[in-house]
């Protein structure tokens, strides 16, 4: 099992979406039969086999094993990751392109690059399974509060040139291209995408009537 999956095929998408079948994947997180599960989600077995197999049909679960009950062979169902994420692939005819967007200060060309990152990162998870290898990435994640929007500005900028030095200093440009086109040091390119965004402000719970009245 994947701790995340990314969903390119439309027609699994919008099987995944389905409020039954987002249930049944949760509950699927750990092996279990059409038996197990209709007492989990509350529907007739019948009902529940019938998104099993929709699922299972778009490779969003998979079969464990398969029990002998009497007469009847029990499936046992495991979803085949533990989370999912659905690419931009799936809506590819109005999926963002960052291509179209060249300023590095708007809201949608960091939308853009958000999106090309899930797509590829999810074909290179994908790969690396495929060929039981480890996939080297990094992030950071991380929150600092501004004490003014020129101090925002002036972060940025800092931000912008120290990257743009490491770039410099650790970038194989390859000199001159080898057979083919490639670089004759033979390195791997990979993407660099460093983001800063307002973080989203918590909701302010409103006052029960119990505690309008102790106030």
């Amino acid at each position: 099992m994947l701790d995340i999956e990314v969903i390119e095929d439309p027609a699994a998408a919008e099987a995944s979406l389905d409020p039954i079948r987002t249930r049944i994947l949760r509950e699927l997180a750990e092996p279990g039969s059409a038996t197990q599960l209709a007492a989990k989600v509350g529907l007739p077995r019948q009902k529940v086999n019938y998104h099993l197999k929709a699922l299972e049909r778009h490779g969003l679960v998979e079969l464990v094993e398969e029990r002998r009950k009497g007469n009847v062979t029990e499936r046992v169902l495991q979803a085949t990751a533990a989370s999912y994420l659905i690419s931009p692939v799936a809506l590819a005819s109005v999926a963002p392109d960052p291509h179209r967007f060249s300023d590095r200060f708007s809201a949608f060309w960091l939308l853009a690059l958000a999106g090309r990152m899930v797509q590829e990162v999810g074909k290179l998870i994908a790969g690396a399974a495929a060929a039981r290898q480890k996939l080297a990435t990094f992030a950071i994640d991380g929150e600092i509060t501004f004490r003014s929007a020129a101090d925002r500005a002036a972060f940025a900028e800092e931000l912008g040139v120290a990257v743009t030095r490491l770039v410099d200093k650790y970038h194989d440009g390859g000199g001159t291209p080898g057979p083919g086109g490639t670089p004759a040091g033979g390195g791997r390119k990979h993407r660099l995408v460093v983001a800063l965004h307002p973080v989203l402000k918590t909701p302010i719970k409103p006052l029960s009537v119990k505690e309008q009245h102790n106030d």
